[in-house]
């Protein structure tokens, strides 16, 4: 199957399981109502799998449909990314990108990778926006900027995602803090320890560790500091104060330097979170310096992001 004819059948089959009917899905396509059923038949017959439960009224995704959505979404975004791609390698593209972004990821790793693709782009601009606060949820902004990056779970909206980079919290001390409280060597172990956390809005996976196979939450008996701000944490843990559970794109300079010590890393880095780092954008087509720029921070951050790589023994294999 060509690309073209993947683009349409993948962008058929999820028009059938938003609107939820081939009559609808037809209406919005060049197509008869039969002729949708028939292509998604030969959808089905090709997988081997039945996608959807037909009725009178209407037709109904099942398990293998809905898993089936989420691997087409993912392939049909990489499509039209690489046909964006390809397009603007064709000729020198130009213009001006907008981008909104939290502060401290904005800082360490955005900027710099901003950088170096306005160096290999002469003809592009970008307008970056860094923000102290979790950013654009609901993608408010979007129409005022081109693209948002987000850290954390996606809120429940239409907009476009794209994945950048996983996202690896671990447990970390300063070498002051351990020398005088000692070294917990199971998460067990921190509820007679002092800790460092977010105050009100928490990041959903913090302070869960798996325990007798089992995810469990565990903090340390004692705050010694909240804060809304994940870099206040941060600065916090080198100054002794107590353990905090953050990410490795924020802290993992500060790891390999020796100014943080990593906790219950004996056997690597722990799995990635099921969130992620994404860029948020509108539905319908991203202009093509816009999927040119998300292509080369995709690139830059993942599979494997080059903060994770840099822990060396750390890293993941």
């Amino acid at each position: 199957m060509n690309p073209d004819a993947l683009t349409e059948q993948l962008a058929l089959f999820l028009d059938v399981l938003e609107a939820g009917s081939f009559s609808a899905a037809a209406r919005r396509n060049p197509l008869t109502p039969s002729a949708v059923a028939r292509r998604i038949d030969a959808l089905e017959r090709a997988l081997g799998s039945t996608l959807f439960v037909r009725s009178t009224h209407a037709v109904k995704a099942t398990p293998a449909g809905l898993a089936f959505a989420e691997r087409a979404k993912r392939v049909l975004a990489e499509l039209r990314l690489a046909r964006a791609e390809a397009v603007s390698l064709s000729s020198a593209p130009e213009g001006l990108i907008r981008i909104d972004a939290p502060s401290p990821f904005g800082r360490r790793h955005l900027a710099p990778a901003i950088a170096e693709f306005l160096m290999a782009y002469p003809g592009l601009d970008v307008q970056l926006r860094l923000i102290d606060s979790f950013v654009d949820m609901q993608g408010e902004n979007l129409g005022q900027v081109d693209l948002v990056l987000r850290i954390g779970p996606l809120a429940d909206t239409r907009l476009v995602s794209t994945p950048l980079a996983p996202m690896v919290r671990i447990l970390c001390a300063s070498p002051e803090y351990l020398r005088r409280r000692g070294i917990p060597r199971d998460p067990r172990e921190l509820p007679d320890h002092d800790g460092l956390d977010w105050d009100a809005l928490a990041p959903p996976y913090a302070w869960r560790f798996e325990v007798d196979g089992k995810l469990q939450l565990i903090r340390p008996g004692r705050m010694r500091m909240t804060a809304n701000n994940a870099e206040t944490l941060l600065f916090s843990a080198l100054a002794g104060l107590g353990i905090a559970h953050l990410p490795t794109w924020l802290i993992g300079e500060y790891l390999v330097r020796g100014e943080l010590v990593p906790l219950f890393c004996d056997d690597g880095l722990p799995p990635p979170e099921p969130s992620g780092i994404y860029a948020l954008r509108l539905e319908g087509e991203a202009s093509s310096r816009s999927r040119l720029l998300l292509e080369f921070l995709k690139n830059r951050f993942g599979p494997v992001p080059p903060w994770d790589l840099a822990l060396g023994g750390l890293g993941r294999a």
